[in-house]
């Protein structure tokens, strides 16, 4: 298995850049890379922050003060150990998961990035790689203390855009 390196450029120039760990959950790896080759995460807004926790993207454009849900994809199987899969990477900062709804296979385009050590996901969902370098992680703290407010029936909402330029991706 090949080093698979994922970059995420924001429209205001900052980049996380993402080893991808294909031994741990292959299903969500190649899910990510899939996605991101076909270019499906372009344009696309970190619509859920929550500072000391995570920053989460992957299922939403921002568009005139409003969030619009992407184009709906079929789930994946869920890559952790309380859905029967063998997962050893932790939720520490830094890991990017798949987020999910309640149940276990729902995960499909929307993905999370550790912005503090949450030990309490482990197992619960599913780690498939973490930034490659501390100025990727350092740019996720600071999108995680992005001011949040919430909208309709959002919480946790940026309350100024945080959009994904574009995600690029190397050895896949």
């Amino acid at each position: 298995m090949s080093d698979i390196k994922a970059t995420l450029v924001f429209t205001d120039g900052s980049e996380i850049k993402l080893k991808l760990n294909e031994k741990a959950a292959p299903l969500s790896v190649k899910n990510f890379v899939d996605l991101a080759k076909r270019g499906y995460y372009d344009g696309l807004c970190f619509h859920r922050i929550i500072d000391g926790f995570m920053i989460q993207g992957g299922g939403f454009k921002h568009e005139a003060g409003k969030l619009i849900p992407a184009k709906e994809l079929s789930p994946i199987k869920g890559e952790f150990a309380s859905n029967g899969v063998k997962n050893p990477l932790k939720h520490k900062k830094g890991v990017i998961s798949m987020a999910r709804t309640v149940v276990p296979d729902s995960a499909t385009s929307q993905f999370f990035i550790c912005v503090a050590d949450c030990p309490f996901l482990d197992g619960e969902y599913a780690a498939f790689g973490e930034c490659a370098d501390e100025k990727s992680v350092d740019t996720a703290v600071r999108l995680g203390k992005t001011p949040t407010g919430n909208w309709s029936y959002y919480e946790d909402v940026p309350t100024e855009p945080v959009v994904i330029k574009t995600v690029t991706v190397e050895g896949a």
